[in-house]
């Protein structure tokens, strides 16, 4: 893929607080631009310059890091063109992770915390925030823990993650960040890989992925992945299947414009499993890992469509025009029990009345129609003998979502170290149903300006009408209703070029996010608004080999509701939390066959005011986090290990807690290590050996309540892997 060298916009943000200001410069810049699109009557073209060997696709680069990436924007550019901390994972890391759902490859990400639970159904959070929507190729879909709508990663060929509010392209949302995965996308040449893999657990998995040209001259291309597993887990009764197909057809219409569709259909079959209970105190128990607290008609399942259609226009000047549109249907049906109290001293489970107490169990019948449609045009001009780019969109989203919940208790006395699981199957009666109609319409520009060759300023602003609807579907009955109009939201940067290695930069973003609490008067309390500033410095060296970031940022949530001292049972928008902290990263190949990934995360986050003023905010989130990864391949110069590869990584986290109903639940920070080795049998073949938490440390990886979500990671496990690639 070839680029706009002369067009990098490098991140960092002017602290611009008028947010008409911001948008005034938008559209003020495209004015401009106008005597610059036309000479003497035409088009003035301007020159491409092409970095070779560049491409936004990471399948064939065997490699940790990547030059252009696209997270929270509309161009493909470099890492240090985006004024915010990034994340690449790329598919050279994914297959040497041997991460298959989405969540398992976070677990290792610099920056990231992830709330286990089964596979592709934990929950991802960022900079103390719950990323609460997923993009695939920049359009996004809901993301929502329980219903297990992660994708799994055979379809994917990069995992690209930006950290913090991203509002300005993405309008409401949690500010947590950004995290859009770009699928893998057909090829003009025929491919074909087959792989097989068989681990611990009894898990077994096999991948086909088949792609090329569909006619003689490969102007119109497809691929197909197809994917089966199954794995029992290490916990008893836990069961954990999928099932994945996703085809894609490319078609080229005319030299400059390209038409794709893509289809993903997954399915999940789990045997799930809520978490263990703690003692009355929160204190966590030393049990069996395998230790399950459900029944065992414990049941989810799923399935997850995904319809995305995309066409892109490139302009002869290095600009491009482009529509695209997803469509994601999702239907979940699932029932499962888990423990309904704290542990007693002997292991009785407790109520909080002190009684023995039951099961409790909760069943759910969840659909969902989402839709996504974006159209923008980038354009670059030239002015006063600098090279500026320009960018107009409009977007717009809709969610049809309806819920039938029922919940309930069976009576019967468990003991922790003698679990049931043969409950009596109870009568649901579904007492929730509810239907949700959401709508996101936004229109966004960004201007990005260059006043001298190493210095480039962003400015971008958007307008966003949101309205949701919620309804009792046996009764018709509106229970809630939320409307916001023309909410702005601005954006601003500036990033300086220190030498052709180094970048310096800083940056303003904002988010919003609705309410459904209500004041004195019965009127919706105004949005939360998540705003963060970030400074930082991006680097580039080993000739582009090795990314580097190191960052601080600070972000405050503003607006949040909170009970109101005055008028109780009604709330006030005053309450505030900031969280802040350090980030350092590097990616790449700092020497021939050496692949390294590092992260350290710094954060602090705490209560600004109201009664929990000066507490920690995010509980879940350690203070520390360090991940640590390198893979040596043996070329040549080594005789016999010539092709031998070998990979050895740590993760470490500082303490972590929850609080739940007034009790504080603790865990004790952990490290682990995971090793690997493989050989490339020849040009066709590879075998891969995975052991993950190779000294078998046994520690709590979540904890929750006193009764449930409390889970401990995984022990030793080892998977091998065949792959063949044609």
């Amino acid at each position: 893929m070839a680029t706009r060298k002369t067009c990098r916009m490098r991140p960092g943000g002017v602290l611009v607080r008028s947010s008409s200001a911001l948008l005034a410069s938008t559209f003020i810049g495209v004015w401009l631009a106008g005597p610059a699109f036309a000479q003497d009557g035409g088009a003035t073209t301007l020159d491409r310059i092409v970095i070779e060997g560049a491409s936004y696709e990471t399948d064939d680069s065997n490699s940790y890091t990547t030059n252009l990436i696209s997270v929270g924007e509309k161009d493909v550019m470099s890492v240090r063109e985006i004024p915010q901390t990034t994340t690449v994972l790329t598919r050279e890391r994914l297959d040497d992770g041997g991460y298959t759902s989405l969540d398992t490859a976070l677990r290792d990400t610099p920056g990231i915390v992830v709330l286990n639970n089964d596979n592709g159904r934990s929950s991802l959070f960022s900079r103390g925030f719950e990323f609460d929507s997923l993009y695939f190729n920049g359009l996004s879909a809901p993301l929502s823990s329980v219903y297990g709508t992660q994708p799994d990663m055979a379809i994917v060929d990069h995992v690209e993650i930006l950290h913090g509010p991203s509002g300005l392209f993405g309008g409401t949302g949690e500010p947590a960040g950004t995290i859009n995965m770009r699928l893998k996308q057909a090829k003009r040449d025929f491919e074909a890989r087959f792989d097989g893999a068989f681990g611990s657990w009894a898990d077994k998995r096999g991948e086909i992925d088949i792609t090329g040209p569909l006619n003689e001259s490969g102007s119109v291309r497809g691929r197909f992945v197809g994917v089966l597993e199954s794995e029992d887990g290490f916990v008893d009764t836990v069961t954990n299947g999928v099932g994945v197909a996703y085809g894609t057809i490319q078609a080229d219409i005319g030299t400059n414009t390209t038409a794709t569709l893509s289809i993903s259909h997954q399915v999940r079959d789990i045997t799930p499993f809520n978490g263990l209970p703690t003692a009355q105190d929160g204190t966590l128990l030393n049990l069996d890992r395998s230790t399950f607290t459900g029944a065992d008609w414990n049941n989810f399942d799923n399935s997850v469509t995904d319809y995305i259609g995309e066409v892109e226009h490139k302009f002869d000047d290095g600009g491009h025009a482009k529509v695209s549109a997803r469509y994601q249907v999702t239907d979940v049906d699932f029932m499962y029990a888990w423990a309904n109290g704290y542990v007693a001293s002997n292991g009785d489970i407790v109520s909080g009345g002190g009684d023995t107490s039951d099961s409790r169990w909760l069943a759910r019948k969840y659909k969902s129609d989402a839709l996504s449609v974006d159209a923008h045009v980038s354009k670059p001009f030239e002015l006063f003998g600098q090279e500026h780019n320009v960018i107009l969109g409009a977007d717009y989203r809709n969610q049809d979502a309806t819920l039938h919940q029922g919940a309930g208790t069976i009576t019967v006395d468990q003991n922790i170290y003698n679990w049931q699981t043969n409950l009596p199957y109870p009568v649901v009666n579904y007492t929730v149903n509810t239907g949700t109609q959401t709508d996101q319409l936004g229109v966004y520009g960004q201007l990005r300006v260059k006043p001298i060759e190493r210095l480039t300023l962003i400015g971008g602003g958007r307008l966003t009408w949101y309205g949701a609807t919620t309804k009792n579907l046996a009764t018709g009955a509106v229970t809630n209703k939320q409307s916001v109009n023309a909410h702005v939201t601005p954006y601003a940067g500036i990033v300086f070029d220190i030498n052709n290695l180094l970048s310096a930069y800083s940056s303003y973003t904002e988010i919003f996010q609705p309410q459904s609490a209500t004041d004195v008067s019965g009127n919706l309390l105004d949005p939360r608004e998540g705003r963060q500033y970030e400074v930082g410095l991006k680097g580039e060296f080993f000739d582009g080999n090795v990314t580097t970031s190191l960052s601080y940022f600070n972000l405050r949530d503003n607006n949040r509701a909170i009970s109101d001292p005055l008028n109780p049972g009604s709330s006030i928008a005053q309450g505030e939390v900031e969280v802040q902290g350090v980030e350092l990263q590097a990616f790449g190949s700092p020497l021939p066959g050496l692949e390294v990934t590092a992260g350290y995360t710094y954060t602090y986050s705490q209560y600004l005011n109201a009664a929990s003023a000066g507490e920690t905010f995010s509980t879940y989130t350690p203070k520390h986090m360090l991940q640590l990864w390198a893979k040596y391949s043996f070329d040549d110069r080594f005789g016999a290990l010539e092709g031998a590869f070998v990979g050895a990584g740590v993760s470490a986290f500082s303490s972590f807690s929850s609080v739940s109903q007034g009790v504080t639940i603790k865990a004790p920070g952990y490290a682990t290590a995971d090793v690997m080795a493989g050989y490339n049998i020849n040009d066709n073949l590879k075998a891969t050996l995975n052991v993950t938490n190779v000294f078998d440390q046994k520690y709590y990886s979540r904890v929750g309540g006193t009764s449930v979500f409390n889970f401990y990671g995984e022990p030793r496990a080892a998977k091998f892997r065949l792959s063949a690639r044609f």
